[in-house]
């Protein structure tokens, strides 16, 4: 399989997925779109998806399969797209047995603070992405990247998805990109969860999808080392997150679109 650390090093790579594993099969046909596209344009990329979404803005949210389930659905698909997967923990005992099944463990915003979280997942000796908090500096980043090093782990990626902007509203700042790169670790842009309108739907968070290609060309030209977009086949009936979700039917040309900016930044 593909080592993606180093991939990350050297080249634009990708981390896609649903925001939620809402059943095994239609996962699973998720992550095989994208592995066709992996292939086609021959970029690497990552399967995302989450077995809990614990900080939905409603207790009668749709929360996902739970970590057992959830992981069994991740290790199948893994094994039959041979895509690489990452998906996020929220308590310190959950780090142990997603690092049995995920290449990649991924730190939520809301949890980037929470020293005890990044310590059990840097002594896993995966892959650490830490998703930057809507309510951090871009350079506060620099504390969460001690404590995973503390730990002995310099297998590290930081995403930018916003910052909050006044109430319901997220903007982004793209110096953040360059900030953050120079801790030395690649830096991701979250395209998708960069245009959610937080909670702006009352009982769930509302999203401007359609500004999900104008910040991802951005964050390309800017020289984001990967781009994170939540794709859905229906992202109207998405259980999770689908105002900001992308279709998965208009992934493709969205992706040549990144390939080249990136290119011609590169150039």
């Amino acid at each position: 399989m593909l080592d993606i650390f180093t991939a990350s090093r050297r080249n634009f790579f990708l981390i896609l997925g649903p925001c939620v594993l809402e059943g095994l099969e239609k996962a699973l046909d998720i992550a095989q779109t994208i592995a066709e596209v992996s292939r086609s344009l021959q970029v690497p990329v990552v399967f995302k998806s989450s077995f809990d979404k614990a900080n939905r803005t409603s207790g009668q949210s749709f929360r996902g399969p739970g970590i057992n389930q959830g992981l069994e659905w991740l290790s199948k698909i893994r094994s039959k797209t041979g895509l690489p997967v990452i998906t996020d923990i929220h308590s310190p005992d959950q780090a142990e047995p997603v690092a049995q099944v995920a290449d990649i463990i991924q730190i939520p915003a809301f949890l980037c603070r929470q020293t005890d979280i990044l310590l059990a997942a840097a002594r896993t000796g995966k892959i650490i992405n830490i998703k930057k908090g809507q309510f951090l500096a871009p350079w506060d980043m620099s504390q969460a990247v001690d404590k995973i090093s503390s730990a002995g782990n310099q297998r590290i990626w930081l995403t930018e998805r916003g910052t909050c902007f006044g109430y319901n509203n997220l903007v982004v700042d793209f110096r953040s990109l360059k900030i953050m790169e120079d801790l030395g670790f690649p830096v991701i842009f979250d395209a998708t969860h960069s245009v959610q309108i937080p909670g702006g739907k009352g009982s769930s968070s509302g999203g401007q999808r359609e500004f999900v290609p104008v910040l991802a060309k951005a964050a390309a030209a800017a020289g984001a080392r990967g781009i994170f977009m939540e794709v859905h086949p229906d992202p109207d009936q998405a259980l999770c997150d689908g105002p900001n979700s992308w279709p998965l039917d208009r992934l493709k040309p969205l992706v040549k679109t990144l390939l080249n900016i990136r290119h011609a930044a590169q150039s």
